[in-house]
């Protein structure tokens, strides 16, 4: 097969193309000077010249904060540029995993699936991969109009792949930035009441690699998969973990509320994401964060040190 991931140059299309690279895939990863997925004359070029059996849409706007403001970029690059990447791939007959987010639910914190004989109380669960959508900010929104896009114009060619709380060796992240300011201060704020799923940008690149093959060759292996790693923490727990791999007392960590640190886009209180659909392909969720975070973090901190 031949692959074209977009967005090769951020941490996560990174890591898709190494991860399919070190399997001997033939893949391409355009850089946006050569791909730019909002402009329709970019993508016809970029499928004429490498004529791909599957795209990977890593591609995407990311600043939560800054689409509050700058919501017609957001969505010309969010959701405009996945619907010409589908509609394109629509007409060579190629497949499409597209990179999507936690930010299209509300990010609270009530149980997911009414129920008379649980309290009104319970504590939250993870969001299945066919709860309803309700994006609270431009940036869930946008990301929620590409999903509709992609699988509008490709049904059962296409695979939403939802991650959050995204680490990895390249690129800024919350880890990498714990890692740095553990080195400067003597002690940290981190919020605790906010509640997600660490997740190693390297284990999202290989269930990528998985699906993607199966997208091909299983008719089955298409609509909406969530790839978080399993298990859950708050900043704060996740912060105090990265201390500990370092040797640093975990007590330097301080919890604090959300209120400490204002943002323009509300953060989710709540956006845990359940896996269920991945044993119908037969695949495995995501490991626990735990070990895939120590795993990551030498390879992390040499890359630091470079």
């Amino acid at each position: 097969m031949r692959w074209l991931v977009t967005g090769a140059g951020g941490m996560l299309g990174r890591d898709t193309v190494a991860e399919l690279l070190r399997r001997g895939a033939h893949v391409r990863g355009p850089d946006r000077a050569e791909l730019d997925i909002t402009e329709p004359e970019s993508v016809r070029r970029a499928f004429a010249e490498h004529r791909p059996d599957i795209v990977v849409n890593c591609a995407a706007y990311t600043a939560v904060d800054d689409a509050e403001t700058d919501e017609a970029r957001a969505l010309a690059v969010n959701g405009d540029g996945p619907r010409l990447l589908a509609r394109a791939c629509a007409a060579h007959g190629a497949r499409l995993v597209h990179v999507s987010t936690d930010y299209v639910f509300d990010g609270g914190t009530h149980p997911r699936t009414p129920d008379p004989a649980r309290p009104a109380a319970a504590p939250a669960t993870p969001y299945p991969e066919d709860h309803p959508p309700a994006p609270r900010t431009a940036y869930g929104r946008t990301k929620l109009a590409g999903e509709r896009a992609v699988l509008g114009a490709l049904p059962g060619a296409a695979a939403v792949v939802r991650t959050a709380w995204l680490y990895g060796v390249h690129g800024s992240s919350f880890v990498r930035t714990m890692l740095e300011l553990e080195a400067r201060r003597d002690t940290v704020d981190v919020v605790d009441d906010q509640r997600g799923q660490p997740t190693w940008s390297a284990d999202v690149a290989a269930r990528i690699a998985d699906l993607g093959v199966r997208l091909v060759q299983d008719g089955g292996a298409h609509g909406v998969f969530h790839a978080t790693s399993s298990g859950e923490a708050s900043w704060h727990e996740l912060a105090r973990e990265v201390f500990l791999l370092v040797g640093a007392d975990p007590d330097r960590v301080r919890p604090v509320g959300s209120a400490a640190f204002p943002r323009p886009a509300p953060r989710p209180a709540y956006s845990a994401l359940g896996h269920g659909r991945w044993r119908s392909v037969g695949l495995e969720p995501l490991r626990d964060w735990r070990p895939a975070l120590h795993e990551a973090l030498p390879h992390i901190r040499k890359e630091m040190s470079q």
